[in-house]
C-alpha cells in the first residue's frame, strides 16, 4: 500500500469542554471539507457528498458484508450481523423496530464521535436514516452527553426539516457506563442510564421495548460513505481484508482519520509524538503496547492481535518519558472507580478497594501490597452488572504487566521522581495522588570497628542471632542489619563492649 501523505485540517474552536484538533493521513473521507470550514451544514454536506441513495434491507446487509463494516465503538462486531438480527427481531415484533446512535462517548481518552457530531453531523444522520428506512424503523434516537454536541445535532435536525422516520436527540448523564447498550436505551426511554445487569440483546428488546439497531456514531458515518461510494469505491483505501478509514483519538485531544494498515508510528509522528514509555491502545478497557511493539505495529485487527491488542474505541495514548506511569495508573483507576453506576457490589465496593490497594502499593507498600492489588482484581472480574469491573481490572493488570519494574520500584519506596502530568485524561477533577511516599529511613545496622575489636565475644551473648562469632572468636561480619526488636540489646552491647568497638549506624 502506498503511504498516504499527511493532511492537516482546521483546528477546532476552543469550547468549555475538550474539542479535538483534526487531521488526516491521506485524503480524508469522514472529515472531508473541514479544511475549508469548521462545520458542514446541510447545504455544504450535500455539495461535498451528494444525496445518499435509498437501499433495501437486503442491499444494506450486502453492502455491510462487502465492505466488512464493523462497529467502531469498541467491540468491532460485524454490522451486517446486527442488521440481520434486527430484521429477524422485527419479523417477530409485528414489523416494529428502532435505530439508536450511540454518541455518548464516556471514554475520556476518545473524542472521535464528538468530532463527527460537532463538525459533520449530517454524515452520521445520513447513515442512521439509511438504516432506519431500510429496516422500516419508526424512530431514530441519538444519545449524547455534551451540551455542545446536543446543540449541534439539534441544529442539524432542524436543517433537514420534517423527515420520516422521526429524529430526536437526548442529552444523557455523562458517565463511563452510559454507552453500555442497556444503559443507553434505558436513558433514552426516560429512565436512569444504568446497565440492566441482564444479557439483553438490543436486536430483540431495545428502545421502547422493540428490536433496535444500536451502533456508535462513526459506524453510521462509515455506512453513509459506503452507500455513496459503493463497495468497490469504499475498498480503494485501506487493506483488502480491512478496507476504508478509521478515526483515532491521539493523546486525548487529536482526532486523526487514517486508512487501515497504516503504521502506528506514522500516526504518532503526525501528532508530534512518539511511543514514549509505551502506548495504551483502545481506551481504558484496552491494552498497553511496549515502545518496541508500538514502533512496528500496523493498525489492523490481524496485526494488533499478534500483540494481544485491539483498536477498541480508537484511543491512542502514548505515555511521555517525563510522566510517572504508576501515578497515572492510580489516577485512572480512581476515576474508573468513581464512574461506577452504583448498583452492584463489585463496582461500588470492589473498584474503590482496587484503586486504594494500588495507591498503597505505589506509595511504597511493598511487594505484599502488589499481591493485594492482584487479589482485588480477581475479586471483581466477572461479577458486575456490566463489563466495567472487568475492564477496570484489565486496565490495571495491563499496566502491571507492561511496567513491572516501575511498579516494583514504587512498591519498595524508590519511586521514579517523575510527576503525574495527566497524560491519561479523565473528566472532572481528582485530588492529587501521591506517586510515592518519602523513602523510609535506612535500616539501623550494628557496626564493628576492626581496629578496636579484641574478640571478647560479649556482643554475641548480648545480641544472639545477630552477631555470630567465627572460628577465631571474632564476629563474622562487621556490618549487620539490626531489626527494631533487637535495638535495646544492641545498645546494651555497644555500652558493654570492653574495647568500645561497636556502634549503631542509621535510623532517626
Amino acid at each position: 500500500m502506498t503511504a498516504p501523505a499527511p493532511t492537516r485540517l482546521l483546528p477546532a474552536v476552543p469550547e468549555s469542554e475538550p474539542v479535538p484538533t483534526l487531521a488526516s493521513l491521506g485524503p480524508p473521507r469522514l472529515l472531508a471539507g473541514l479544511d475549508e470550514m469548521p462545520r458542514l451544514d446541510r447545504v455544504a454536506h450535500l455539495a461535498r457528498h451528494g444525496t445518499p441513495p435509498r437501499m433495501s434491507a437486503q442491499e444494506l446487509v450486502a453492502l455491510a458484508e462487502d465492505t466488512d463494516l464493523r462497529g467502531r465503538g469498541g467491540a468491532g462486531f460485524p454490522f451486517a450481523r446486527k442488521l440481520t438480527a434486527v430484521l429477524d427481531g422485527t419479523r417477530r415484533a409485528d414489523g416494529k423496530c428502532a435505530v439508536v446512535v450511540n454518541g455518548s462517548e464516556g471514554e475520556p481518552s476518545c473524542l472521535k464521535d464528538t468530532a463527527l457530531l460537532l463538525h459533520v453531523p449530517h454524515l452520521v444522520l445520513d447513515g442512521a436514516l439509511l438504516a432506519a428506512e431500510a429496516l422500516g424503523a419508526q424512530e431514530v434516537a441519538i444519545g449524547v452527553t455534551r451540551q455542545d454536541v446536543e446543540d449541534s445535532v439539534r441544529r442539524a435536525i432542524a436543517e433537514r426539516g420534517p423527515v420520516r422516520p422521526a429524529l430526536r436527540v437526548t442529552k444523557l448523564t455523562e458517565r463511563f457506563v452510559t454507552g453500555e447498550g442497556t444503559a443507553l436505551t434505558n436513558g433514552l426511554n426516560g429512565g436512569p442510564g444504568l446497565p440492566s445487569g441482564r444479557k439483553v440483546r438490543s436486536s430483540e428488546r431495545g428502545l421502547n421495548g422493540i428490536p433496535t439497531l444500536l451502533s456508535n456514531t462513526e459506524t453510521y458515518a462509515q455506512l453513509a460513505l459506503a452507500a455513496r461510494l459503493g463497495a468497490l469505491g469504499y475498498r480503494t483505501t485501506g487493506l483488502p481484508a480491512e478496507p476504508g478509514t478509521l478515526l483515532l483519538t491521539v493523546s486525548g485531544n487529536r482526532v486523526v482519520e487514517v486508512p487501515y494498515g497504516i503504521p502506528l508510528a506514522r500516526v504518532l509522528a503526525l501528532c508530534g509524538t512518539d511511543p514514549g514509555q509505551g502506548v495504551m491502545l483502545g481506551g481504558y478497557h484496552g491494552t498497553w503496547l511496549s515502545p518496541e511493539d508500538a514502533a512496528t505495529a500496523t493498525l489492523s485487527r490481524q496485526a494488533l492481535a499478534e500483540h494481544g491488542a485491539v483498536l477498541g474505541a480508537g484511543a491512542v495514548l502514548p505515555m511521555p518519558h517525563d510522566t510517572c506511569v504508576a501515578g497515572e495508573t492510580v489516577r485512572v483507576a480512581r476515576w474508573m472507580a468513581g464512574e461506577s453506576a452504583g448498583q452492584c457490589g463489585p463496582c461500588v465496593l470492589g473498584l474503590p478497594a482496587l484503586a486504594d490497594a494500588l495507591a498503597h502499593a505505589v506509595r511504597g507498600g511493598g511487594s505484599a501490597a502488589l499481591d493485594v492489588v492482584r487479589t482485588r482484581m480477581r475479586a471483581v472480574r466477572g461479577r458486575g452488572a456490566c463489563s466495567h469491573p472487568d475492564g477496570t481490572a484489565r486496565f490495571v493488570d495491563s499496566a502491571l504487566t507492561a511496567f513491572p519494574e516501575e511498579f516494583e520500584r514504587h512498591a519498595h519506596g524508590f519511586g521514579c521522581g517523575r510527576p503525574v502530568t495527566g497524560a491519561l485524561p479523565v473528566t472532572g477533577h481528582l485530588p492529587p495522588t501521591p506517586t510515592a511516599a518519602p523513602p523510609p529511613p535506612p535500616q539501623e545496622r550494628l557496626l564493628v570497628d576492626w581496629t578496636l575489636c579484641r574478640g571478647h565475644g560479649l556482643c554475641a551473648d548480648l545480641v544472639p542471632g545477630m552477631v555470630r562469632l567465627g572460628p577465631d572468636g571474632y564476629p563474622e561480619s562487621a556490618n549487620m542489619p539490626m531489626p527494631a526488636r533487637m535495638r535495646r540489646r544492641a545498645q546494651l552491647a555497644v555500652r558493654r563492649c570492653p574495647a568500645l568497638a561497636l556502634r549503631i549506624q542509621g535510623g532517626n
